[in-house]
């Protein structure tokens, strides 16, 4: 059993993710910031959406539930430790529990530091993970509630995922990360690679994700940061950034 994964642009920079399992049907949208986009995507995918799953509680990232729910009777999921600012859950998880889309399993894996709350969903059967703004490509998500070490170890939860995973996060702020990863790892040759590819790809008005994880492995400074320290040092870097 696999799902398959769709990305859904809404807002100015942010995405939604259509997933859709591949023997049942059954659909999951993951964090609908905004409703007209997300629903003429289901309309056009075949006017279905059984699920939407929350990876936390920014406005940008729920503020589509409500009229998703209303119009497609969706169950909604989100953690239980942010369930007092998520909109009203069907389901309340937490990490390591088991999550079914259709006939496809995911993983839900604890991942604070951009809020405390913030949980991500791995599928494994599709290669998708569903990581919110806990990881971006080339970045992750700014320090908003949680600490330098909460971020390390939510990464270090991510960055062991297989390779082949796509990673599906909730902006596409890839080309101003790549600026700022060059600044780090100036030398880094799969990371020049990878930004001119970015630069290409926003001059077509196409998306930058999802990325493997293999890709981000080898160019993302925060996966790539060995200590809390030194996440704490390109975190403070990329917050003052002005490229």
């Amino acid at each position: 059993m696999a799902v398959t994964v769709q990305a859904v642009p809404c807002l100015s920079d942010n995405y939604a993710w259509m997933l859709r399992d591949t023997a049942t049907g059954t659909v999951a949208l993951c964090d609908p910031g905004e409703a007209k986009p997300a629903i003429e995507a289901i309309e056009a995918a075949g006017g279905r959406c059984d699920i939407i799953l929350l990876t936390h509680h920014h406005a940008d990232h729920i503020d589509g539930v409500e009229a998703v729910r209303a119009r497609y009777g969706s169950k909604v999921i989100g953690a239980t430790a942010d369930a007092h600012r998520l909109p009203k859950l069907d389901q309340s998880v937490a990490p390591g529990d088991t999550i079914a889309v259709g006939a496809t399993r995911g993983t839900v894996i604890d991942s604070p530091g951009h809020t405390l709350g913030h949980v991500a969903f791995h599928f494994p059967e599709g290669d998708v993970l569903l990581s919110g703004d806990t990881l971006f490509s080339l970045g992750c998500g700014r320090l908003l509630e949680g600490t330098p070490a909460d971020m390390f170890r939510a990464l270090g939860l991510l960055k062991v995922l297989p390779p082949e995973t796509l990673v599906c996060c909730g902006h596409e702020y890839t080309a101003s990360n790549a600026r700022f990863a060059l600044t780090v790892e100036p030398d880094n040759a799969a990371l020049q690679a990878r930004a001119r590819e970015v630069e290409a790809a926003r001059e077509a008005g196409q998306p930058t994700v999802p990325v493997t994880l293999e890709t981000e492995l080898a160019t993302n400074p925060f996966l790539r940061a060995g200590s809390v320290e030194e996440l704490a040092r390109i975190r403070k870097g990329k917050d003052t950034f002005k490229g």
